[in-house]
């Protein structure tokens, strides 16, 4: 073969091999805010969960849990008495979801089918901020942010079966649905192993650079983790050994981080800069930002249908007027739910 012919096999084959990653390029810069629907009501928010099966979006609300039907675009159910939720948990193979009553130190279980609640487990650790359900061990786990343990719950019987003492603030999680659930620790910048088996802390890991990590996803296929902090990084970690992988850079009030499994791309939403900071995943060790959609100031946190690829974030418009906390207050009955997704 000639020197010209081979030159030019070789520049086709490049071609061909950065087409997948031109082409996420391209979808992701053309994200943009597509919808809002406006919710209004008062109270706080935290996080939302999507159940992909019945296409429901579940939103906390201070007191009470919205569920959205995303394909009618309109609120279809609330689930009540749920004071101070923060988290929502959903167990497709018990039909059951699951919400972190912050201010009762209680999980309401509520039925997916129906939205009826069906029982109230009391007796949590103080403060259950983030929930999830752990698919190999089939328990619910509280992530308590007063009391920095865990409260493991039997959904079989409703009821507290087990306490992890953390070496730190927990804050979200996430589980390879395998036996290991992770946990961000907040006021330590570390992230913690857990063995959902056993109910054994296994590992403690630094997070550095990383400052207070929030949110937390999971790439389940190729064992790495995502942290999103204060400091406008997420941190990238090997979830078998503890080994800091890559560091990317986000916007600024980050809360809520997801990972899209078919598009290889995580989503940061940054509350204080109001974008959401797009990041392809070339490979397990490598990433890129491609986008960072502007969003609204106060979108922080986030979930995701990775059917349609759409980002759902809660938000609401800010006044000059601040709280004690020297946060900027809502503007009353603003409250919103924005979907980011191709146009």
């Amino acid at each position: 073969m000639s020197r010209p012919l081979v030159t030019a096999v070789l520049a086709s084959l490049a071609c061909l091999a950065a087409a997948p990653t031109m082409a996420a390029d391209t979808a992701a810069s053309s994200m943009a805010v597509t919808h809002r629907l406006k919710l209004g009501g008062t109270g706080g928010w935290d996080y939302l969960n999507f159940d992909a099966q019945r296409r429901h979006l579940f939103v906390s609300r201070g007191d009470r849990v919205l569920v959205i039907d995303v394909d009618q675009d309109k609120q279809i159910g609330t689930i009540p008495n749920t004071d101070g939720v923060h988290g929502i948990a959903i167990a497709q193979d018990l039909h059951r979801g699951f919400t972190s009553n912050g201010k009762a130190d209680a999980v309401t279980v509520f039925d997916l089918d129906t939205l009826k609640t069906v029982a109230t487990v009391k007796g949590t650790g103080q403060k259950p901020d983030a929930i999830l359900y752990d698919d190999a061990s089939h328990h619910v786990m509280t992530f308590n942010g007063k009391s920095g343990t865990v409260s493991v719950i039997d959904p079989a019987k409703n009821a507290v079966v087990a306490t992890i003492a953390l070496p730190g603030r927990p804050e979200f999680a996430a589980t390879d649905s395998a036996g290991h659930v992770y946990v961000n620790l907040e006021d330590k910048s570390e992230l913690a192993q857990i063995d959902s088996r056993t109910n054994k802390v296994l590992n403690v890991w630094s997070l550095a650079p990383c400052e207070s990590p929030s949110g937390l996803a999971m790439d389940v296929a190729h064992q790495r983790l995502f942290s999103v902090c204060d400091n406008q990084v997420m941190a990238v970690m090997d979830a078998t050994n503890g080994h800091h992988v890559a560091t990317v850079a986000i916007g600024d009030g980050p809360d809520a981080v997801t990972f899209d499994p078919t598009e290889n791309v995580v989503y940061s939403s940054n509350g204080e800069s109001g974008t959401l900071t797009v990041v392809h995943e070339d490979d397990a060790d490598h990433y890129r930002v491609v986008a960072n959609v502007k969003t609204q100031m106060s979108a922080r946190t986030q979930a995701l249908d990775t059917q349609k690829h759409r980002v759902y974030l809660s938000s609401a418009q800010l006044s000059d007027k601040k709280n004690a906390k020297g946060r900027r207050e809502a503007v009353p009955d603003s409250f919103a739910i924005l979907t980011v997704g191709k146009p």
